[in-house]
């Protein structure tokens, strides 16, 4: 084997065992070993050649990862990978027909389509998932009885609807615009109705302007508890600029009032304002600073008084903006979505690797927007309020 090919093979070995797969080979397999097994070489059926990697999820085939060595465009090569995901032998227990989950990897660049959205669409990932993820996905589908191909290539029955996050969000109920003591301005509703016909679409970044005093974390945690509630979002991460925003911030989710059933949204959901490197899992909101983040990334304490410096001012604490590695205790699915509050001020330089780390969709609050802002959300400004509106 080639050495750019070896190395990227033992770069994927490496990010598979630190996600918690058993990396194998055909002339030892055990399928026992772990929840996740990657065999590596697996000779499929006639005419379709090698998977790279056959990925089994509690004893049945689900993925495939196609290796590519170190520099190789991954950008179209999703075709050849899904012809391996069409070659499992019929003798074969898997979960699905394609495969549903299919990756395209050097190692040092991963790409990832999810078989089971009703419009499948690869997307950059920082590292591959966790077994016990692929689990979860697979058990929400249900199972069909009688298959037949549909638009994405997944075998479906009749009336099959996927359970992920996508098909949940373009089955949202109407937005509920004034309730109790509550009412949403025009330019919340808009802002509101806009992100989600975003989302529906499978657009990974949205951008929102709102002027200071339009109420954005309002609009901010409208969404959320909508995408927590309809869209069942496992986990939001909002990040802000410094500690006492956080705090703020949390003041608010306490006080928000369901307009589905009159609990706050702290007494329906845990929402944990991160002070320290204790990380709640069972957290459905997570209030950080981007600089506690990536200490956490990075497997350290953040000093205390960089929580309340802003992100500009606590760059300057790190004297090198050192990459971030994938770390085992926060898999990159760890978020579904990631709201930066102020996104112009904290997504560039050494905070834009923290943002896309993370295996979620990226919406960004700011009331003054610049050029680069604009560049990173991809020109996807679902909401444009200021000063003069």
């Amino acid at each position: 084997m080639p050495a750019k090919e070896r190395l990227a093979r033992q770069q994927i070995d490496r990010l598979l065992t630190a996600a918690n797969w058993s990396v194998q080979d055909l002339c030892a397999v055990d399928l026992r070993a772990a929840r996740g097994v990657a065999l590596r070489e697996f000779p499929l059926a006639s005419g379709h050649g090698f998977a790279d990697y056959l990925l089994y999820v509690d004893g049945r085939a689900a993925g495939v990862i196609e290796a590519k060595k170190p520099g190789a465009t991954l950008t179209g090569v999703e075709t050849q990978s899904a012809r391996y995901a069409e070659g499992l032998p019929e003798n074969l227990p898997a979960w699905l027909r394609p495969l549903p989950f299919v990756y395209e990897s050097t190692g040092f660049e991963t790409h990832f389509t999810d078989g089971l959205d009703p419009e499948p669409r690869a997307r950059s990932v920082f590292a591959f998932h966790r077994p016990e993820t692929l689990a979860e996905w697979l058990a929400a589908q249900p199972q069909p009885r009688a298959f037949g191909t549909g638009a994405g290539g997944i075998a479906r029955a009749a009336g099959f609807a996927p359970a992920t996050f996508l098909a949940r969000v373009r089955q949202m109920p109407p937005l509920v615009t004034e309730w109790g003591d509550c009412k949403l301005w025009p330019a919340q509703i808009t802002a509101i109705r806009n992100l989600e016909k975003s989302l529906a679409q499978n657009k990974p970044r949205a951008l929102i302007q709102m002027a200071t005093g339009s109420g954005k974390t309002f609009t901010a945690i409208s969404f959320i508890y909508r995408l927590i509630k309809f869209g069942d979002a496992r986990r939001v991460l909002f990040l802000v600029d410094r500690g006492n925003l956080g705090r703020q911030t949390k003041k608010e989710f306490d006080q928000y009032v369901s307009p589905v059933n009159n609990y706050k949204f702290g007494e329906e959901y845990i929402v944990q304002h991160l002070t320290s490197n204790n990380f709640d899992k069972t957290a459905r909101v997570c209030i950080s600073t981007i600089q506690r983040m990536y200490s956490m990334l990075k497997g350290r304490e953040l000093p205390e008084e960089a929580d309340e410096e802003s992100t500009a001012a606590a760059e300057n604490l790190f004297k090198e903006p050192e990459p971030i590695d994938y770390n085992p205790a926060f898999p990159i699915e760890t978020f579904d979505i990631i709201v930066t509050d102020e996104a112009h001020r904290s997504i560039y330089n050494l905070w834009r690797q923290v943002l896309e780390y993370f295996d979620a969709t990226l919406i960004g609050l700011t009331a003054t927007p610049n050029r680069q802002t604009f560049g990173f959300f991809n020109q996807n400004l679902v909401m444009e309020y200021g000063h003069p509106q």
